[in-house]
Order: structure tokens, then sequence, then C-alpha cells
């Protein structure tokens, strides 16, 4: 009975852990708008401005990085 718990106990600690793991990279990268930042572009969900250049995304995808011309 006590190993039953302390299963019961571990899944319900470790089932919290898993909605957040999305979230996480990998060991050693680096995510795309902080590659984007420090490379001197910027992040923009809308069109980038005047003299500025698409190149690459940012937030997984769901933005562009622009790039000054």
């Amino acid at each position: 009975m006590r190993i039953l718990s302390f299963l019961l106990i571990l899944g319900v600690l470790f089932s919290h852990l898993a909605p957040g793991a999305g979230y996480l990279t990998g060991f050693g990268q680096r995510s795309d708008h902080y590659v984007c930042a420090r490379r001197g572009g910027t992040c923009n969900f809308s069109p980038c401005p005047l003299f500025t250049r698409v190149d690459g995304t940012c937030y997984g995808g769901k933005a562009k990085c622009c790039m000054r011309l």
C-alpha cells in the first residue's frame, strides 16, 4: 500500500511538469527571437517597417524577424 501511494504522489507531481515542457528549448539552443535580437533585428507581428527586410521568424514562426537593409 505504501508503494502504491508513493507512485500516486510521484504521478501527480510529474503530471504538472508535462504542460510546460513544450516551452523549454533544447539544451544549448537559443530561441528564435533571441537569435533575431542578437543579430540586430526586431520581431514584428505586423509587416516589417520601411527600409527593413524579413530575415527569419520569431516566436515559433508566428512573427517576422526584420533586419535593416
